[in-house]
């Protein structure tokens, strides 16, 4: 999506506290070191405020406060949604292998929950565990399934395919490559430590030799929770702050913009899941880099250094609501017709809303030189063709940041909701 500034961190909650216990993970990382004290009660609150409510507190264990983070696999959403984005996060899809059907999907699923859920709590992962994160806490591990379009053919479940499960129009200006979008089955995985999320994902992988083929995979990071001095939210690598105008947990309909109520029959299955939007999005850094500040700052329609609108005082701050009516001195716009706040609010789209959860990506250097860095949208909603699509149509035309993006890759997914103890991710779809 063209969306860059107001996309990203979910707002959180409170830090969790040390972990309960000490999990099998960091015992055998740590078996015959001597345990010692975690980190202290002062480091912990120090992060206190930037953190989701679900992770779970605990006791002092030897992966300190950071790393003892734990967020529940069971529940009525995924884990993934409403919880801040973590310091890192692997995205990959899998295709599944040919005759596989409704019963090989259904014994991948349950494999992969229940490997899920062991990794959310720190546990290691039976057979497949390849000691790459022993030594560490679950670190706020999340593993978030999702559904393709492609899918429900291969496994013999058309009928149950979601009527807004229709892949995403051409928008001017794609440059998509199929390889790196799509496919069958989504996995988003988020930890605040890259060795966790790298294990979570290969071990995942492992799991689904002879069943599902990866497809494509990226890796993404933000920043680690307590690497500023007060919880703020978070730049982007075009330095602006991103993710102000995220709908929030606590707003009024913000259920019904994010998760899906009771359908048809073919999407009952989905009540309580949601869709998502994924995208590659590289931005010419360069290019954008190579302008004035203040030309930035009019291009996004809000101040640099703290976020705050262009309608907005010098004393305001990133929180002060927009103005789109406000002049400058000689009778211009205060936040330019093009500027990316103004062509995206939600008033300029009929209400269209979804909740963001953004990733920078940095993969190095392109053939010319140029960095191939950018965002790795993603974004959960109730439903695509009021959500992101008319959003991302009218960003096309006339967002004046998209004159320094390129749309590379895309997928759609369908995202059931969550597991109860001893479920799995699906089940309302296969049974």
């Amino acid at each position: 999506m063209g969306s860059t500034t107001d996309t990203g961190r979910p707002p959180g909650g409170a830090e969790p506290g040390p972990r309960a216990g000490v999990t099998r993970r960091a015992l055998l990382g740590t078996a015959g070191a001597g345990l010692v004290a975690g980190a202290s009660a002062g480091a912990a609150g120090a992060v206190a405020l930037d953190r989701a409510p679900a992770a779970v507190p605990a006791a002092a264990g030897p992966s300190g406060a950071l790393g003892a983070g734990r967020v529940p696999f069971h529940g009525e959403h995924q884990a993934g949604i409403l919880e801040p984005q973590q310091a890192r996060v692997q995205l990959a899809a899998f295709d599944l292998a040919a005759g596989v059907g409704r019963d090989g999907l259904r014994t991948l699923l349950r494999d992969w929950s229940r490997t899920a859920a062991l990794l959310a709590a720190g546990e290691p992962a039976d057979a497949f565990e390849n000691q790459v994160a022993l030594d560490a806490g679950p670190c706020s591990l999340t593993v978030t399934f999702g559904f393709g379009a492609t899918l429900f053919d291969r496994a013999g479940l058309a009928d149950r395919r979601p009527a807004a499960l229709e892949p995403l129009p051409a928008f001017p200006a794609d440059a998509l490559d199929p390889a790196r979008g799509d496919g069958d089955l989504f996995v988003q995985i988020g930890a605040d430590d890259a060795l966790v999320a790298v294990h979570a994902l290969r071990v995942l992988q492992r799991r689904a030799a002879g069943t599902a083929a990866l497809r494509w995979q990226a890796a993404g990071f933000a920043r680690t929770p307590g690497a500023t001095a007060r919880p703020m939210t978070g730049r982007n690598l075009m330095g602006q702050i991103d993710g102000t105008n995220n709908p929030r947990p606590g707003d009024d309909g913000f259920a019904g913009k994010v998760f899906c109520a009771a359908g048809d029959e073919r999407s009952a299955w989905l009540n309580g899941g949601s869709y998502l939007v994924f995208r590659r999005i590289r931005m010419l850094l360069d290019s954008w880099e190579a302008l004035p500040v203040d030309r930035q700052e009019r291009v996004i329609g809000r101040r640099k250094t703290d976020g705050a609108p262009l309608s907005a005082p010098a004393s305001a701050g990133e929180t002060t609501p927009v103005d789109l009516t406000a002049q400058r001195a000689d009778g211009t716009l205060a936040v330019p017709a093009d500027a990316h706040i103004r062509v995206a609010a939600p008033a300029a789209n009929g209400g269209a809303a979804m909740l963001r959860r953004g990733f920078s990506y940095h993969d190095g250097l392109l053939a010319d030189g140029s960095p191939d860095a950018g965002l790795l949208f993603l974004a959960f909603q109730a439903d695509p063709g009021r959500g992101f699509t008319p959003v991302q149509r009218k960003l096309s035309r006339g967002d004046g940041l998209s004159r320094f993006l390129r749309h590379e890759a895309s997928g759609l997914y369908a995202v059931p909701p969550g597991a109860p103890e001893g479920g799995y991710v699906g089940q309302t779809l296969l049974e």
